[in-house]
């Protein structure tokens, strides 16, 4: 099927970077797209054509409304709508515009982003579970900014297990806050991109943002609080159970970790791993799974990711049975003419 569509004006942004935008669209479509100098023609099956032909609607619609993308955004929304036939550019975009995230626009880079966003707006309790580099600390930071803006909660509270990533630091100088700040900084760094620094540090005055390791959260009872647990495989069991025990009254919580990087002493059983199989069924409360694909830090990082999933796939395969000629060499039955074999039984006694 082919079909013409006009050029409405500045559609040429669409485009992107000597048209990556546009190949991006031709692979993920399975269609042909030419540029005329006064229209667009679309080739493929008319499906794939249609859905094509939407997305150039969308945008023009979303340029006319005063919708502008940042930071690479849009080529992230459009990997989204290809990866999900029931999401359109417009319905994403315009989605993202009613959540308030301080100075910054937060736009899902992938379908599991998408679901994982929606998730918390749907659930009181979400479990984000991934690889790093996914997005699930960032996002959950995003989401709690968008609650505070609006009203929906009165403070923030952020949480995190106190343990060294294969290291032992010893007793850290200064105050009780200097000593657990180090544990706490990637929390800081996600509100310090995302609100205006004199605010991030006048919330944090007035306890409108709190942040402490997951210790600290005993005996407490959190009512209209937006609460995430970061790094939660460092959890144990004990820590995990009196966490999500904690929620009150109009309160979220989001609890993320990488269940390929547990750095528990003593190779304890990490309370994520547990909380995965224990509330899997519980009403009310969801898990949301990334993987390789959903990384948006540099590229070379999903690679990294996916090269160790590998290794890991590789090590937990059974060595092949050995056949029985091969047997019969390593018990010194059949050896090669003029080798000797190494100790006999009574040598071995003698030398023990």
């Amino acid at each position: 099927m082919k079909k013409s569509i006009e050029i409405s004006p500045n559609i040429e942004t669409l485009f992107g970077t000597r048209d990556e935008n546009v190949r991006l669209l031709e692979d993920g479509l399975n269609i042909n797209i030419d540029l005329r100098s006064d229209s667009i023609d679309l080739e493929g099956s008319p499906r794939d054509v249609a859905r094509a032909e939407q997305v150039f609607a969308d945008y023009d619609h979303l340029q006319r409304s005063g919708f502008t993308f940042n930071n690479g955004d849009l080529g992230s929304m459009l990997r989204v709508v290809l990866a999900d036939p029931k999401t359109t550019l417009r319905g994403l975009a315009e989605a993202g515009r009613q959540r308030s995230f301080g100075r910054r626009t937060v736009q899902p880079k992938s379908v599991n982003q998408r679901r994982y966003l929606e998730a918390i707006e749907n659930h009181d309790m979400v479990f984000g579970i991934g690889p790093a580099g996914t997005g699930k600390t960032y996002l959950a930071v995003a989401m709690a900014i968008s609650a505070l803006l609006a009203k929906r909660v009165n403070r923030i509270i952020l949480a995190r297990p106190a343990v060294e990533a294969g290291e032992r630091l010893g007793f850290l100088p200064g105050t009780l806050q200097d000593k657990i700040d180090p544990y706490l900084r990637p929390l800081y760094d996600a509100l310090y991109d995302l609100l205006e620094p004199e605010k991030v540090d006048r919330y944090l005055e007035k306890n409108v943002i709190e942040i402490a390791p997951i210790a600290f959260m005993r005996g407490r009872t959190l009512n209209d609080s937006f609460v995430i647990l970061d790094e939660a495989q460092n959890t144990t069991s004990e820590q995990m159970k009196m966490f999500v025990t904690r929620l009150g009254f109009n309160s979220k919580a989001v609890i993320t970790g990488d269940v390929t990087q547990i750095d528990l002493p003593n190779a304890r059983r990490s309370g994520l791993l547990e909380a995965a199989e224990v509330l899997k069924n519980v009403e009310g409360l969801t898990f949301a799974y990334f993987d390789d694909t959903d990384v948006v830090r540099h590229q070379l990082v999903q690679r990294i990711i996916r090269a160790y999933d590998e290794h890991k796939a590789k090590a937990a395969e059974p060595l092949p049975l050995l056949d029985s000629r091969t047997n019969g060499k390593a018990n010194g039955t059949e050896m090669a003419p003029g080798q000797n074999s190494s100790l006999s039984s009574s040598e071995v006694e003698t030398n023990e």
